[in-house]
């Protein structure tokens, strides 16, 4: 057992001295490529600054480019740092919680849910910080009002939070209480009881039985079981006044000097005049039968069979809905266009930037592939694609679409070209008229200007050439057989073996 294993590890220390790589002296022109399928992958270009490892496929991940650096260890973590702005991105399990840290701001969060916040200025006293346990905990600073904590539903205080200037609750929901503008409300038992009070302004509520409330000159509402009843007139005091009648689900008004709409049997017929946009609709069977003409914006919706939309500069039609969907978006410096089957199961998005003459498109068939095409030219293709057509985001990009991409192609007009398979079992790349690939561990390849080398079972046969002489090692050896292109041995050069070749350390 002792003369296997080490075996074993001499047959991978001897994989390790035979990379495809450049010599030393011209390394760092060329750059290295060493890899040991599936255990790890290192690529190096310092002419361009670049360099990435990868261990056990995707699932980790070391790359420095310029002046980021990306650690991945998919799906959990993936942290980009950028070394110029002195500012760093981290997504934990994306979407579950991601970070931020920049000279500025320090953010963290869990699904949203779980925040805490920095906010840093110039000023030592101008440092802001929040954090947030929704609903459970909340605690903040209003610039407005000073510091609020909320500890749900025990006890509170928020400013400025969820729309409201202030929000005030002890036991909720047995009592609340929240001001907006001269507005205060008062629950009890929410939202059964409530009490409004203000400037003018008077009004309670026993929901769903009934409630009114008033502001002298502003609005009057109304409603009794509701929904059944409801009656409003609000924008008193502004040139557009409106008034609301509802007795659901019979009949439906609202009027003002702007607009006039109807509804009967909701929600088998109705109709809206708008006068100011000069729109007019008509519903029947809403939302599966409906027209609108206007100035803006033209409708014809028969669902499931057909609808149009069109506005001056878009365009949404549907065909057998949810079959079939394009959309047309068109200005003087943008242009889309996209066509969809069943949501997401087919996409086409094509992109046009006609002032700088650039194009874009993404194609995407799931769960089979993704295709795009860049606005320099650069296409790709991979293969399988489980969540990003449906997600088209960063972070799926970034965290979980390496761990499924069985096959991912990136090739451009120029001709340059890259192919990985089984997450570079097999592997091709060209760039201009150098060549590279391996099929681990059968055979690799690579070409550079007058340099060629190629490996047979990472380097059991070794054949290399440099500007016309050649090197031929056998059996993972450090030194081989070499001769120039006429057949004779290297010059100034000494050979234990025959005229025409020698030994090479």
């Amino acid at each position: 057992m002792r003369l296997r294993i080490l075996f074993i590890l001499c047959v991978l220390a001897m994989f390790l001295a035979a990379p495809l790589e450049a010599s030393a002296g011209d390394e760092a022109e060329q750059g290295t490529i060493v890899t040991l399928w599936p255990f790890f992958d290192y690529r190096e270009s310092p002419g361009n600054g670049f360099s990435n490892l990868s261990i056990l496929g995707p699932l980790i991940k070391v790359q420095q480019q310029g002046g980021e650096r990306t650690t991945a260890v998919r799906p959990f973590v993936y942290r980009t740092v950028d070394e110029r702005e002195h500012s760093a991105t981290t997504s934990y399990l994306y979407p579950l919680a991601s970070s931020r840290e920049a000279p500025e701001v320090s953010t963290f969060q869990v699904l949203q849910l779980l925040q805490v916040n920095t906010f840093r200025k110039d000023e030592p006293d101008k440092v802001k910080s929040d954090s947030m346990l929704f609903p459970f905990y909340i605690r903040g600073k209003s610039e407005t009002y000073g510091p609020y904590t909320s500890v749900f539903p025990f006890y509170g205080t928020l400013y400025e939070r969820f729309w409201r200037d202030e929000i005030h609750f002890t036991l909720f929901p047995l009592y609340s209480r929240t001001v907006k503008k001269d507005t205060t409300t008062r629950n009890y038992l929410y939202p059964f009881f409530s009490t409004t009070s203000g400037v003018g302004e008077n009004g309670f509520q026993f929901w769903p039985l009934y409630g009114s409330a008033a502001k002298e000159g502003s609005y009057e509402r109304r409603f009794i079981l509701w929904p059944f009843y409801f009656h409003e007139r609000k924008g008193l005091d502004t040139d557009n006044p409106t008034e609301r009648l509802t007795v659901f689900p019979l009949y439906s008004a609202t009027e003002s000097p702007r607009l006039s709409s109807r509804t009967y049997l909701w929600p088998f017929m109705g109709w809206t005049s708008d006068r100011e946009a000069k729109q007019e609709e008509r519903r029947y069977l809403w939302p599966l039968i409906m027209t609108a003409t206007g100035e803006k914006r033209d409708v014809k919706r028969y669902l499931p069979f057909y609808a149009e939309e069109r506005s001056k500069e878009t365009l949404k039609r549907w065909y057998l809905w949810p079959l079939y969907r394009h959309d047309e978006l068109a200005s003087d410096t943008y242009c889309r266009d996209r066509d969809r089957i069943l949501f997401f199961l087919y996409s086409d998005l094509r992109e046009q930037w006609p002032v700088d003459h650039a194009e874009r498109r993404r194609t995407t068939f799931w769960p089979l592939f993704v295709f795009t095409r860049g606005t320099h030219g650069v296409k790709q293709f991979s293969f399988p694609a489980l969540m990003e057509p449906i997600l088209p985001q960063e972070g799926i990009e970034q965290s979980w679409a390496p761990l499924w991409r069985v096959y991912i192609q990136r090739w451009s007009d120029s001709g340059d070209s890259t192919v990985s398979f089984l997450w570079n079992l097999y592997w091709h790349e060209r760039r201009g008229n150098d060549l590279a690939y391996e099929l681990f561990p059968l055979v690799s390849y690579r070409s550079e200007g007058t340099r060629a080398d190629v490996s047979v079972l990472k380097g059991l046969i070794r054949l290399r050439q440099n500007k016309g002489v050649k090197t031929l090692s056998l059996f993972w050896l450090p030194f081989g057989i070499t001769w120039d292109a006429s057949g004779e041995a290297a010059a100034g050069q000494e050979s234990t073996m025959t005229n025409s070749a020698r030994l090479e350390p």
